[in-house]
């Protein structure tokens, strides 16, 4: 539709436009060059991978520092010299021809220009660390269960149809106690996380968080299970502390349930002191069932109870079972010698009656293990920290996840 003569007389009239310094982050040939192709491009009718390419283009400008309104102008510069040229050959046209030209234009222009603007904005706050501002109400929405497609389309924001829900939980660097208390200090921290879920997941990303902990929420369509590991090992390094997750997918209708069970795998890996890193369900399914409340947790729960006048051979069995069966790393992690870790477990079986080194013994003893810390027999279940509402639980078994 237009000419490189044309286009020659568009870039230098646009070119004059720049209201930037005199070396800007990116040159305004270049830019109003972009523009102008995207424009006619556009004109001779635009395809969703048009659209694609104008709204990545629109981002690296904002990337680039590039202002909005010179990136406005210069598609309406762009939009300008096509029209001109529209003019010149239909002046011999019937009126009707040439009323039907510029609706088409105007269409295009329109589209163009919610695109570019959608993108450019979307991406200032990836850059400044920004969440959007419905984000957070939606999330509040999708998790309460009620409907969203109102709201979800006031925003721009679109619903998935499956998502990775997310429990997070941040706990307190051992080593800055003092600093803690600071309210500054916490949301500082905090800011940081949000900025790099920002910049690994989008300015869109749906997340309900404090300074100690909350949920997000991922649509399947955009983030897989891969990315997760990457995703955990970023949030705690722009926290300052590694933090826990627990993962559950689901269809868009249950992520309420979903997120409540992803926050009973994290209750569950902290009761059982396990290491912070990423837990999936899928993981822990066992052990997650193992915690559920009924007769046989009560039972597994009991069969430790020969130990409680031996602690000893109960701290033996948790570490030995921590550090995967190893006995020499048992024995140094108790400054103890690997004959008496041998002696311990033979202990353990003649009490129990669950040999502790045959498969099937053991297997018994570490379901017994997490059975009893969530037994209605464990200190920890009929003290003050029974309470779900309470912050964190106390010191109880640890067992690995």
């Amino acid at each position: 539709m237009t000419t490189d003569k044309t286009k020659s007389a568009g870039l230098a009239a646009a070119e004059r436009r720049w209201p930037g310094p005199a070396d800007p982050p990116k040159s305004a040939a270049a830019v109003v060059r972009e523009c102008l192709e995207l424009a006619v491009g556009v004109l001779d009718g635009p395809q969703p991978t048009e659209v694609e390419q104008i709204a990545t283009a629109a981002a690296g400008w904002a990337r680039t520092g590039v202002p909005v309104d010179t990136v406005l102008h210069t598609i309406h510069q762009g939009f300008e010299l096509c029209l001109d040229r529209l003019v010149s050959k239909t002046a011999a046209v019937e009126t009707g021809g040439l009323v039907a030209a510029m609706k088409v234009m105007v269409a295009r222009l329109d589209m163009m220009s919610v695109a570019v603007t959608k993108a450019y904005f979307g991406e200032r706050r990836v850059v400044a660390g920004e969440q959007h501002p419905g984000a957070q109400r939606l999330a509040a929405t999708l998790l309460s269960g009620l409907p969203t497609s109102t709201m979800a389309r006031e925003y721009g924001i679109a619903i998935a149809p499956e998502y990775i829900v997310l429990a997070l939980t941040i706990p307190n660097h051992t080593d800055e106690r003092s600093t803690l208390r600071d309210v500054g200090a916490l949301r500082r921290r905090l800011d940081n996380l949000r900025n790099e879920l920002v910049a690994h997941c989008g300015a869109d990303v749906l997340a309900l968080l404090s300074v100690g902990g909350g949920t997000i929420l991922l649509p399947t369509t955009t983030s897989s299970d891969d990315d997760l590991d990457h995703l955990v090992a970023s949030l705690s390094e722009a926290a300052g502390v590694a933090v826990t997750v627990g993962a559950v997918t689901a269809p868009v209708a249950e992520v309420p349930a979903a997120a409540e069970r992803a926050h009973e795998l994290l209750d569950m890996v902290e009761r059982l002191q396990a290491p912070p890193k990423l837990y999936r369900f899928t993981e822990l399914a066992l052990e997650y069932q193992l915690t559920r409340p009924g007769p046989g947790r009560e039972f597994l729960g009991s069969m430790l109870e020969p130990l409680d006048a031996h602690p000893e051979l109960l701290e033996t069995l948790q570490c030995h079972i921590g550090t995967n069966l190893n006995r020499r790393r048992t024995a140094r992690a108790l400054h103890i010698h690997a004959n008496t870790v041998d002696y311990r477990l033979r202990r353990i079986g003649q009490l129990t009656g669950l040999d502790p080194t045959t498969a099937s013994g053991l297997c018994k003893l570490r379901s017994a293990m997490i059975a009893r810390t969530f037994s209605d027999r464990s200190p920890a279940a009929t003290g003050p920290e029974a309470d779900r509402s309470q912050a964190r639980p106390g010191p109880r078994p640890k067992v690995s996840a």
